[in-house]
């Protein structure tokens, strides 16, 4: 028989749920399941990138994860001094400009996403249990029992807290604003249903993965080998094995009121999400780039071409014992490579949360409102600045070319400059006055 004050399933194993599951993991008495969607654990994508402030939490979670991922990213040495992370061109023309360098506090840490995934899972604690192939249809929370969840292959399980960590399309937050919006009434209601789906932010990314050996033998000194770049977003991974390659559409009108409209008001994306593309569709748009973009183009073999998506500013990242995180709860654009960080602060405060000494099964939805005041006005702030450094890395803002690093980089230093430990005390500090 358990001797856990209670019991924890996490719906989703990406990098918040596991990240949620290997912090839990220093608290003996909650006992944690992960129900994965899938057939096997595993994360899709290439690239990942970790800031400075998302590392120092990492770092939280123990000296092997630690130097785990030190051993992983790709040309990385952990420093406190300010060093170059990032190098902005117009490359849209034959003749390309530098516009400024990026410079930050310790650098941006660059993984293959597959990479960073298994170091994660590989330290989940040996009593948490996982479960595969258990993808969420819904939930119920009776008042004073176990919350029931429902899974499409048509069984159930019980648990005493829930998380949705389960991506963009999350069940978890659906279910939980109809909820909301059934116990609500006039506009508070239709907040709630205006947020169950996820909306079209107006960009697209074609993505691909470059042998890293080939670019070198096309063209041997290219920057991409070793330099990251923006709005086309290529960076070594791997150990310097492959080249992540992201170029970005965007379309102005549905990229500034990304976080406004609910799906219903907006212009939708039309065929699939996520879809393999040729080599030709995803040379297209770029071909006209500048000269140095050109070895990379020929480098390509296919890709993939994601329509990305974001989820409207949520009323609450709560209700009663089940709460959200990571994409669930605020799905972003990718300009300020900060999703995965955002998911990783919120699985470590959510963590500070459930395992403080003070949280009892009768205070948990006391406790999940403190994690919901400190994560929820963040990682909203997180998302308004990831959409205005795409706007500003692709010349969308009136911003002269002179200042535009300037204003890039004070958009953006909340990533090197600041640390989550003031809302882990903060976060303690509510919890050891609670009744």
């Amino acid at each position: 028989m358990s001797n856990a004050k209670f019991r924890v399933a996490v719906c989703g194993g990406g990098v918040g749920g596991l990240t949620l599951a290997v912090a839990l993991s220093k608290y003996p008495n909650v006992d944690v399941e992960i129900y994965e969607a899938t057939h096997c654990f595993t994360e899709i994508g290439a690239g990942v990138g970790i800031w400075p402030r998302a590392f120092k939490v990492l770092r939280k979670l123990g000296v092997d994860i630690e130097r785990e991922l030190l051993s992983k990213a790709t040309d990385y040495e952990w420093s406190e001094e300010y060093v170059p992370a990032i190098n902005y061109r117009k490359s849209d023309q034959h003749h390309g400009v530098p516009l400024f360098q990026l410079k930050t506090k310790g650098d941006l840490m660059r993984f293959h996403r597959a990479d960073f995934h298994g170091i994660l899972l590989a330290h989940i604690s040996e009593s948490c249990k996982t479960r595969t192939a258990k993808r969420l249809v819904s939930y119920t929370q009776p008042p004073n029992a176990p919350i029931i969840l429902t899974f499409t292959d048509g069984t159930t399980a019980t648990c005493d807290l829930l998380v949705g960590a389960d991506g963009i399309k999350s069940a978890v937050r659906a279910c939980m604003m109809r909820d909301i919006a059934r116990s609500s009434s006039g506009k508070n209601a239709s907040l709630a249903l205006s947020c169950v789906e996820p909306v079209w932010s107006g960009v697209t990314a074609y993505r691909t993965l470059i042998s890293a050996e080939k670019l070198r033998i096309r063209s041997p000194g290219h920057r991409a080998l070793h330099e990251s770049t923006m709005c086309l977003l290529v960076y070594p991974i791997s150990s310097g094995k492959f080249i992540n390659f992201a170029g970005f559409t965007l379309r102005t009108d549905l990229v500034k009121t990304a976080y406004e409209q609910c799906a219903s008001e907006r212009t939708p994306f039309v065929g699939k999400w996520v879809d393999e593309v040729s080599a030709k569709e995803l040379i297209e748009p770029f071909e006209n780039f500048e000269d140095d973009v050109r070895p990379l183009l020929q480098c390509v073999d296919k890709g993939t071409l994601w329509a990305v998506h974001t989820v409207k500013h949520l009323p609450t990242y709560y209700h009663g014992r089940v709460a959200l995180l990571g994409d669930a709860a605020h799905a972003m654009m990718p300009f300020q490579g900060s999703g995965a960080g955002q998911s990783i602060e919120d699985a470590y405060l959510l963590a500070t949360v459930i395992g403080h000494r003070s949280t009892t099964l009768e205070d948990l939805p006391r406790a999940l409102s403190i994690y919901d005041k400190l994560r929820r006005p963040f990682s909203r702030d997180v998302a308004l600045r990831s959409k205005l450094s795409g706007q500003l890395c692709s010349l969308q803002e009136d911003v002269p070319l002179s200042r535009l690093g300037e204003v890039i980089t004070k958009n953006w230093e909340w990533a090197w400059l600041s640390e989550l430990d003031g809302a882990l005390e903060d976060a303690t500090r509510m919890l050891n006055s609670m009744p």
